[in-house]
């Protein structure tokens, strides 16, 4: 069981490590492509990979949706791949130069997220200990978002705007994740895969209709060339290696652990950003510590909940329609 759990924690390392890189490597691309056609072609690419290795380890029955819940994996896939990464990395573009640091900061809101899609999920109300642990990361997140300056809420509100969209796509991405406990029998790899295919046709049918339309432009072969270091980066490490180990990590760990991995999201893109000379400020870097420690609390709580012997009363309760059903 501790060799398993390790397993889980290293892939959840090497995803959220694989993330941490991909915010400084999108502000490159994002001077030379718009995110919307960036991420078809990053998924494309990313599919093709994905396809071979299912293939190569699952065979041919592994790509048969009769039967399946294909709606749902619909859902899940357009949510991780379409609504998470045009939100994200939109969000990202309108910032400006200081996006890679806001977009890898506001990935922290994940295992709170996290925490709220459980709830609602499983219909259980949060205890109270936690519902302080949540107020005290939302404090933290406020700091970064503001770097202190709360009045910027009521004298410039439309400054938040693109933070409300990264938060609205982390959203999303903890709904995929959360997605893959619907599918049980599915490897992490078919997870992957399958949701990958089916949020592409989500992907480029958004492209299509901002292209078409003429509020996106389509990119010409020299904005697509000059952007292919960072394709590379964003398709085989950050999509390839990095989902399918998150997907791995989170179906061991289980989605509620596995999202408190992010939060080494914003200290890997503090570190590579800070090597290209863009530095947080003081307080940024308060708030990070202050909601990374909030989530830590809040998880470590659960878990001593999760340990903690039921009240007899409770037990009994519980197990009354049990012994009631095997009559």
């Amino acid at each position: 069981m501790a060799q398993r759990h390790s397993r889980g924690v290293l892939f959840c390392l090497a995803a959220t490590v694989a993330w941490g890189g991909m915010f400084p490597v999108m502000n490159a691309a994002l001077r030379h492509i718009d995110p919307f056609t960036f991420t078809c072609l990053r998924y494309s690419t990313a599919l093709a990979v994905f396809v071979v290795l299912l293939w190569r380890i699952e065979g041919r029955a592994a790509f048969t949706l009769r039967g399946e819940r294909v709606g749902l994996a619909f859902l899940f896939g357009t949510a991780g791949f379409c609504g998470f990464q045009f939100l994200v990395f939109y969000g990202q573009q309108e910032v400006g130069t200081d996006g890679a640091l806001t977009a890898s900061i506001m990935m922290a809101t994940m295992p709170l997220l996290g925490f709220l899609v459980t709830w609602a999920i499983r219909q259980v109300l949060p205890p109270r200990g936690a519902l302080g642990f949540i107020a005290m990361s939302f404090v933290g997140i406020s700091l970064v978002v503001t770097k202190g300056h709360y009045g910027l809420f009521v004298d410039h509100p439309g400054q938040f705007g693109a933070d409300g969209l990264i938060v609205l796509g982390a959203f999303f991405w903890v709904l995929y994740t959360a997605g893959a406990t619907f599918f049980p029998s599915w490897s992490p790899v078919r997870y992957t895969t399958t949701t990958t295919a089916l949020g592409l046709v989500s992907t480029l049918a958004v492209t299509g209709v901002l292209v078409g339309s003429g509020a996106v432009a389509m990119p010409g072969a020299g904005a697509v060339g000059s952007v292919l270091p960072e394709l590379g980066y964003m398709s085989l490490v950050a999509a390839v290696v990095g989902v399918l180990a998150w997907n791995t990590g989170n179906r061991i760990l289980t989605p509620l652990n596995g999202v408190l991995f992010m939060d080494v999201v914003p200290v890997t893109s503090f570190a590579i950003s800070a090597a290209t000379g863009t530095l947080p400020t003081a307080t940024q870097v308060v708030g990070a510590c202050i909601s990374a420690t909030a989530l830590v609390l809040n998880n470590l709580y659960l878990r001593h909940r999760l340990a903690a012997p039921e009240p007899v009363e409770q037990r009994q309760t519980v197990s009354a329609p049990a012994s009631a059903s095997s009559q």
